[in-house]
């Protein structure tokens, strides 16, 4: 089983440097350069949640093409057995050219996770340290940059992953402090 999900638009841009104070003690705010050119990159990522290994791939749009193309990256990844790809129902998803393309590889199947239930996919939790590792904080001057931080931190997070377990773990049971008695 792997959740699979795309994060983004991830878009390159440079802030300028760090505003200063002016002389009556205020901060100068500096305008941010925001736009959503055609630089914008998106991340697909598949989750395996039974050993917590991840693949990720970057792409120009968020289209059937590049879906077909990580899946084809998914089924080299997983070269035996049935593949079933736990994801939201977006149009590439489930697009023709997606299910001519599926009907060639018959090891891979689709399972849709309801409209408005996002959190049932576990790979949206695994964004969230992605985003941590390799994008939080950070600006990017083009979409090698963002390709390159995406493949180091997945390796990173490769190396240290363990399974994934829907929910929230028990609390850790509670040692009970020595009672004391007190005699008067």
């Amino acid at each position: 089983m792997i959740c699979a999900d795309e994060l983004g638009p991830v878009i390159p841009r440079t802030f300028p440097p760090a505003p200063g104070w002016s002389p009556d003690g205020h901060r100068i705010k500096a305008e941010l350069d925001y736009s959503r050119g055609p630089e914008k990159t998106w991340v697909y990522g598949g989750l395996r949640p039974a050993d917590g290994q991840a693949l990720t791939m970057t792409a120009s749009s968020r289209n059937s093409v590049f879906y077909q193309q990580f899946l084809q990256q998914v089924e080299d990844a997983n070269p035996t057995g049935q593949i079933w790809i736990v994801t939201d129902n977006l149009s590439s998803h489930n697009s023709l050219s997606t299910r001519t393309w599926l009907e060639d590889h018959p090891r891979i199947h689709h399972a849709f996770i309801p409209v408005g239930a996002c959190w049932l996919n576990l790979q949206e939790g695994w964004w969230r340290i992605f985003r941590k590792a390799a994008l939080a904080g950070r600006s990017f001057a083009n979409p090698d940059d963002i390709a390159y931080a995406t493949t180091l931190a997945t390796s990173q997070l490769n190396s240290r992953a363990k399974p994934w377990i829907w929910g929230r773990p028990a609390p850790p049971t509670r040692r009970l402090r020595r009672r004391y008695v007190y005699r008067v």
